[in-house]
């Protein structure tokens, strides 16, 4: 029963985290369900591929939860969106049929690292300096408080950086969010929220490409997902709530904390 409980609570905890800064939850997920792993004797059997699998169901469940909130408040650039799909869909499946090549002692090592790089970028991202690319699709965006929003982007760019991203997505199982709001941001000048709200559509899409690669495998943990579901949906709805509301800057603090130190953690026990 605890371990119900807690599952619960994982996947509130990864919704809201993952919807309020656009980057899926998988951060949080993928070392829980190996954590679970290593301390319940009843979930020995989630190894790293079932712990990705697993987490890109979620990440569609939380993507898609925010997905309907942000559209609400009109801040999802479908166009865009469909645009960076068509590049981050074919990486997804890459990365699904990649994660079968690590070993347990490596995925930990690689995914720890991945998640200095995720604590890095998202306490970085706000003061990157903007290096604009020069577009070849330029776009207008409304919000629903009548602001008008002038960026664009570079399709060979967004095709190479959105089939990477696609990559590390299904292949670690952490969405994508935190590389692909940045390229957004830094490189095409999305609004900022603009940016958020579309990766998370983004995500949506891209997890159930990975995802279906995934069943296919068998890597995929149905009671862990039954279980974290209902958390991740509503703390989709909560994290895309507090965003319209609160700059969020004292949550992000504590979580790139507990990123670091599972991040360490995660290296430390691959090493072992």
């Amino acid at each position: 029963m605890l371990e119900w409980i807690l599952l619960i609570l994982i996947g509130l905890l990864a919704g809201t985290i993952g919807s309020l800064v656009g980057l899926g939850g998988g951060v949080i997920i993928v070392p829980a369900l190996l954590f679970f792993a290593a301390l319940f004797p009843e979930y020995s059997h989630i190894t790293p591929q079932v712990a990705v699998g697993t987490s890109l169901i979620l990440v569609i469940i939380t993507a898609l939860s925010s997905t309907i909130s942000y559209t609400r408040q009109k801040r999802v650039d479908f166009p865009s969106a469909w645009a960076f799909f068509l590049a981050s869909g074919p990486g997804a499946i890459v990365g699904a049929y990649l994660t079968n090549f690590f070993a347990p002692g490596s995925f930990f090592i690689a995914f720890g690292v991945i998640m200095i790089v995720n604590a890095l970028i998202t306490q970085f991202r706000d003061r990157l300096k903007s290096n604009t690319v020069k577009w070849d699709v330029k776009r207008e965006f409304t919000d629903h408080e009548g602001n008008i929003y002038r960026y664009g982007y570079h399709r060979p760019t967004v095709w190479i950086g959105g089939f990477l991203i696609g990559i590390l997505s299904s292949l670690f199982g952490i969405g994508g969010g935190s590389f692909m709001v940045p390229m957004m941001v830094v490189l095409f000048q999305f609004p900022p929220h603009v940016a958020i709200a579309t990766s998370m559509f983004i995500m949506f899409l891209s997890s159930i490409v990975g995802s279906i690669t995934h069943f296919i495998q068998g890597n995929i943990d149905w009671i862990a997902v039954l279980l974290i579901a209902p958390g991740a949906w509503f703390g989709g709805q909560l994290g895309a709530w507090i965003s319209a509301r609160i700059s969020g800057k004292w949550l992000m603090i504590g979580f790139r904390i507990v990123i670091l130190l599972v991040a360490v953690r995660m290296i430390i026990q691959g090493l072992a």
